[in-house]
């Protein structure tokens, strides 16, 4: 491969990985429930933008240019994943932890109803020799902001979606600018 995979650092600026978004109504309600979450719990965090909220499904990394090479391999990868398009709510909230001190505050999901997807795309990606991008747990979530405040999970009122699609995004990191490299329409 040409390109390697790094840790993000001063040098790796763009960011590739799979992601489904919520369609504009959602992305509305979504954003609007993150502006409430906002001012009741006192985040000063700038909240993520609507057309940026996604659930990401695989991190194929952080790259200091644009790995052509990878961007293929894991179009390629995609084209083979057959999955039915499904309901996804999400009907808790909560800060995650990490060693940073601002934490990711979400919106979660069960993982049932993503299962089908994520196994179909994780078996492709390490069919195709990607499947380094497949370890680790998956837990579907959308993050809403950062922030130096934490706080316990908590149920909410689910917001939902259906999901339709998944999408290649490039992620030109500290511009806040998501690419779609590709788009690939689920069954049903």
């Amino acid at each position: 491969m040409a390109s390697r995979r790094r840790k993000f650092g001063p040098s790796q600026k763009e960011r590739i990985f799979f992601a489904c978004l919520p369609d504009a109504a959602a992305a509305a309600r979504i954003h609007a429930r993150a502006e409430s979450f906002k001012r009741e719990l006192g985040f000063t965090g700038a909240l993520i933008l609507p057309e940026h909220l996604h659930v990401t499904l695989f991190h194929l990394g952080d790259w200091a240019a644009l790995p052509d090479e990878i961007v293929k391999i894991a179009k390629d990868a995609a084209a083979q994943v057959r999955a039915d398009a499904f309901e996804a709510a999400f009907a808790r909230a909560e800060s995650f932890r990490n060693s940073t001190g601002v934490y990711p505050f979400v919106l979660t999901g069960d993982i049932g109803p993503w299962r089908p997807l994520h196994d179909a795309l994780a078996a492709a990606l390490k069919r195709a020799g990607l499947g380094g991008a497949t370890q680790g747990e998956f837990k579907p979530h959308i993050t809403l902001t950062y922030d130096k405040l934490r706080v316990k999970p908590r149920r909410v009122e689910a917001l939902a979606w259906t999901v339709r699609d998944f999408v290649l995004v490039h992620s030109r990191l500290g511009k806040t600018e998501h690419i779609h490299l590709g788009r690939w329409e689920l069954d049903g």
